[in-house]
């Protein structure tokens, strides 16, 4: 298969799309290496003969106007109009163009419920998760309890309800790390800094902008517990990467986190709601934290190279 992924900008963004995009092209196997086009306005100019287009969904806006395509598929993580709470009109628009798409892949079960709900033809939908590659480190970590944070600082992500939340520890000891970029959203980031300022955690609550993938893994390895109080995940990362690094997780029951994150490995809250959030990290940051990191441990994942096959296969 020649396969041309359209995608705006650079694949090595540090959001989870793009970490999906570029991991599992890397785990592509034999045959033409993939093609990616980061310029969706031009990217028809450019293609040739016997390609697969798979266009992200961040790229299908740009597209509309030209669909539909030959030998043409989308890649959605979740829909663009979930963003941000719900906004129907993106909603509508990003329907209309999948009714012209013929293969649709999505990275979870619940973005496939998602665009059944927006009137999506089920039968042309197939869920490719994402792989993991996490090593596992010792249960028993030591030291002052690390809580990880790992996500871009969008509003979806809702740094200011953990912040809240760990306002409501200061008795126990801890330290927390966001990980992330800090310039998607600068209104974002300086809200966040505010938060943190004003909560008076400057101290113990440090932003640690991007990593590279080396530095990520030893951002997991340090930590203790994983929190991020998203309001929609499509599927939701650095949740599973957490838990392949045997991290009880702190998190909110929306879209598909559930079913990334079963209830032994981890305590799912109501989006919003700091006070929960700062019980369930009570919860782990104390005795029952080995309990559930334990059950974390027990999970398994599926690598990138076995995920590679299934996007093969839902292409083909």
């Amino acid at each position: 298969m020649k396969l041309r992924l359209v995608i705006p900008g650079s694949i090595d963004q540090a959001t989870g799309g793009y970490r999906y995009a570029k991991r599992i092209l890397e785990a592509w196997g034999d045959g033409p290496a993939p093609v990616v086009d980061g310029d969706p306005a031009t990217c028809l100019s450019r293609r040739r003969g016997g390609e697969t287009l798979l266009i992200d969904g961040l790229a299908l806006p740009a597209l509309y106007d030209r669909l539909p395509l030959p030998d043409c598929a989308a890649l959605i993580h979740h829909p663009l109009g979930l963003e941000n709470g719900r906004d129907e009109a993106l909603l509508a628009a990003e329907a209309a163009a999948l009714a012209k798409i013929g293969r649709i892949v999505t990275t979870s079960a619940a973005t496939r419920r998602d665009l059944l709900a927006m009137g999506v033809d089920g039968t042309k939908i197939r869920v490719v998760e994402p792989g993991t590659r996490g090593a596992p480190a010792p249960i028993a970590r030591r030291g002052t309890p690390e809580i990880l944070c790992v996500a871009t600082l969008t509003a979806r992500k809702d740094h200011p309800t953990l912040l809240r939340a760990l306002a409501r520890l200061r008795a126990l000891r801890w330290r927390a790390v966001f990980v992330g970029p800090l310039d998607r959203d600068p209104a974002q980031t300086r809200k966040i800094r505010a938060a943190i300022a004003t909560l008076r955690l400057g101290r113990r609550a440090r932003l640690a902008g991007e990593r590279d993938a080396a530095g990520l893994a030893r951002a997991y390895a340090r930590a203790h517990v994983f929190a991020l109080p998203s309001r929609h995940e499509g599927y939701g990362m650095a949740f599973a990467e957490a838990l392949a690094h045997r991290l009880p997780v702190a998190g909110v029951a929306a879209g598909a986190v559930p079913s990334v994150v079963p209830r032994p490995a981890g305590i799912l809250v109501r989006a919003g709601d700091d006070r929960a959030l700062a019980g369930a990290l009570r919860r782990l940051l104390g005795p029952a934290r080995r309990r559930y990191a334990a059950n974390a441990a027990r999970l398994r994942f599926p690598d990138w190279a076995t995920q590679a096959r299934r996007l093969r296969a839902a292409l083909t």
